[in-house]
Parts: C-alpha cells; sequence; structure tokens
C-alpha cells in the first residue's frame, strides 16, 4: 500500500524559541490522537514526532536558523478531507503564534511514495516532475532494458525505457524537431533511421514519399509495445518490418554502419534517435561519451557529399554538456559545420536541443 506524505513550510524572519510555538499547537496534536515523543538534537533546534493509532506520522521540526517544517505520513487512504484539516488548524494556530514573524507559508501536494504506479521522473538537469500517469499498459525487460509504457490523461501514452521518458503521443514537436521542422523534403531521399523504436520518425517520414527509409532498431521489444499502444505516434508503420518505401532491421545499428562505410554506401539523410548527449562532463571516463562519438563518426562517413546528419541534444539547462557535444563535433575525421535549434517537448516539461550537421 502506498503512502501520502505532505509537507507545510513556515520562513520565519527571526528564529524563534520552541517553547514559544511548540505547547500552542500540542492540542490539535491530541484532539487527533496523536502521542508525542521529543527527540534530543543536540541543541540544534526542536525535533518531535507524534504518531497516531491509525498509522500517521507527524513530524515537528523547529530549526535553529529560522524555518519550522511539519511533515505528514500516512496511508493512502486515510481520510483525505481530515488530513487537510489538521494541516490547516496548524497553518492557522501558527498565523497566530508567529504572528509578525512570517516571511513565507509553503504547503506542497502530496507526495504519494510506494504506488503501483510510478508518477515521479527527474528532467534532465535533475528537477522532479511529478506526471498525470494512472496507469500502466505496457511492460516488458527485454534483453536491453526495461522498456514501460504509461498512460497519462495530458500527454496520451507515454514510453520510458530503463526509467527515461523517452516520447508520449503528444510529442510530434520532438519527431518534428529531429527531422529538420519542415525544412526538408525528403521526397525521393534515402534515409537512415538509428533507434526510432517508438516509429514516430518513420511514421512522418512515409508521409513524404522517400525513395528508402531504413530505420535500425536493437529491441524487438520497443517495436512490438510502441505498435500496440503508441497507434498515435506510430501510426500503422510498425505493423510491418517492410513497406513500399521502408524498411525495419531488427540488429545493433554498429556493426551495420560499419558494413556501410565499408561498402561505400551513402545516405541523404541520417537520423540519430538512440540517445540524448551524456550528462557527465567527463567523456575520457564515459563509455557513453565513446559510444557516442562512435555513432557520430561512422554516420557522417555514411553521409551523402550533401546530405545532413540530426540528431537530439539534451536540456538546454546542460551547457557544458552541450558545449562538450560540440567540441566533439569538431574532432570528428571527416569536418562538420552544425546548428543548433531549441524546441520545448511537451512531455519532457524542458526546453530541448536539436543538432543538424553536415559536411564541410
Amino acid at each position: 500500500m502506498a503512502v501520502r506524505h505532505y509537507t507545510l513550510d513556515i520562513n520565519l524572519s527571526t528564529p524563534v524559541d520552541s517553547a514559544s510555538v511548540v505547547p500552542g499547537l500540542l492540542s490539535i496534536f491530541h484532539e487527533q490522537e496523536l502521542s508525542e515523543t521529543i527527540h534530543d538534537t543536540n541543541g540544534h533546534g526542536y525535533l518531535a514526532t507524534f504518531v497516531g493509532k491509525n498509522g500517521r506520522l507527524v513530524v515537528l521540526r523547529v530549526h535553529s536558523h529560522g524555518l519550522l517544517t511539519i511533515d505528514l505520513q500516512c496511508h493512502e487512504d486515510d481520510d483525505i478531507a481530515q488530513l487537510d484539516n489538521l494541516l490547516n488548524a496548524l497553518e492557522k494556530k501558527l498565523k497566530v503564534l508567529l504572528n509578525g514573524n512570517i516571511t513565507r507559508i509553503k504547503r506542497l501536494p502530496a507526495l504519494v511514495r510506494g504506488a503501483k504506479v510510478d508518477r515521479y521522473w527527474p528532467t534532465a538537469d535533475g528537477r522532479l516532475v511529478e506526471y498525470d500517469v494512472d496507469e500502466v499498459v505496457y511492460e516488458e525487460d527485454s534483453a536491453y532494458q526495461n522498456i514501460k509504457i504509461l498512460h497519462s490523461r495530458q500527454y496520451g501514452n507515454i514510453l520510458v525505457l530503463d526509467g527515461d521518458v523517452n516520447l508520449a503521443e503528444s510529442d510530434l514537436a520532438y519527431t518534428q524537431a529531429i527531422t529538420g521542422n519542415g525544412r526538408e523534403n525528403y521526397a525521393g531521399k534515402e534515409v537512415l533511421i538509428l533507434g526510432g523504436g517508438d516509429g514516430g520518425i518513420l511514421a512522418e517520414l512515409v508521409k513524404q514519399k522517400p525513395k528508402m527509409v531504413t530505420m535500425v532498431e536493437i529491441d524487438q521489444k520497443v517495436i512490438d509495445g510502441c505498435k500496440m499502444y503508441m497507434r498515435r505516434t506510430c501510426g500503422n508503420t510498425l505493423d510491418t518490418l517492410r513497406g513500399d518505401c521502408y524498411q525495419i532491421l531488427i540488429e545493433d545499428c554498429v556493426p551495420l554502419l560499419k558494413k556501410y562505410v565499408q561498402e561505400g554506401r551513402t545516405f541523404d539523410y541520417v537520423i540519430n534517435d538512440l540517445t540524448a548527449i551524456p550528462i557527465s562532463t567527463s567523456p575520457e571516463e564515459d563509455s557513453m561519451w565513446e559510444f557516442l562519438r562512435l555513432i557520430l563518426d561512422l554516420s557522417v562517413r555514411v553521409l551523402h557529399p550533401k546530405g545532413k546528419y540530426f540528431t537530439q541534444g539534451n536540456s538546454v539547462n546542460l551547457k557544458e554538456a552541450l558545449s562538450l557535444y560540440e567540441e566533439q563535433l569538431g574532432k570528428l575525421s571527416c569536418p562538420v559545420d552544425f546548428q543548433k535549434e531549441v524546441v520545448c517537448v511537451p512531455s519532457y516539461l524542458e526546453q530541448w536541443v536539436f543538432y543538424t550537421a553536415w559536411k564541410k
């Protein structure tokens, strides 16, 4: 069973003595049949816990630097109205007791911990986002990763790989950005997609009648899940591994790219949808950077002299990692120029950087 975690923070203009605050709150705790235990903080403010017969736990902390915090934990099926009344009563009483000394009061929505359906995911730069996820519609462990597709009332179904939000059905902006935002004409062109197992890029490209799109996806189970539960993204393109103007190869793209290099095969467009730029800024210690540089180099080598290479970057806030990636673009065996574009991807809840590169 999940638990709900409520928080109430009171910022003070000056520190207070707990003896002037705590006694006035005790009657409220006693009315809720919460028993008190005071803990020794070695002179660092006041700390008490209050435990109820129904499993409720309240932690009251008066910090010595001028902050008062109240944390309330309860079972998910506890009486929410009663809990709100308790927090309201505490907040009202504190306003009286601390009259003139409060600079800010902040109560956050309840954090639901240990729920069957996880609703919390970090942004690329480490901020916590709560999604309106209400169901896991697909979950499989493949030989490569954990695959989940979650249903969101706002974003539609969301593909999550190894705990990382990849794409939601609402995220057409991502697909458009990684294919050139309408500035490219794919009609009659040869295109190579690396990854792209959600089918979004493929579905958009085939609308333009390319000569041939080759999509290389290593994980069949990603395709299996997306063709069932990401139909707004992939349409019917994943229903078969071969269509009039496309083929899907289920294999590792690295040996295939090396084979294409040896054969001298080239493409008008290479679209890398494998992974975001690593957050680490120490490439000499990070195997992900080695993989990224390898893919970059091989991709440019199979690019037609007038072709273009598209890829996602990462959050616009990760400036060091993005700068390091741009340094890698300058170290390829085949020199390239590049440009970048910042796009808001709905389900990411952050601005995302996309890159276009071409041979000099």
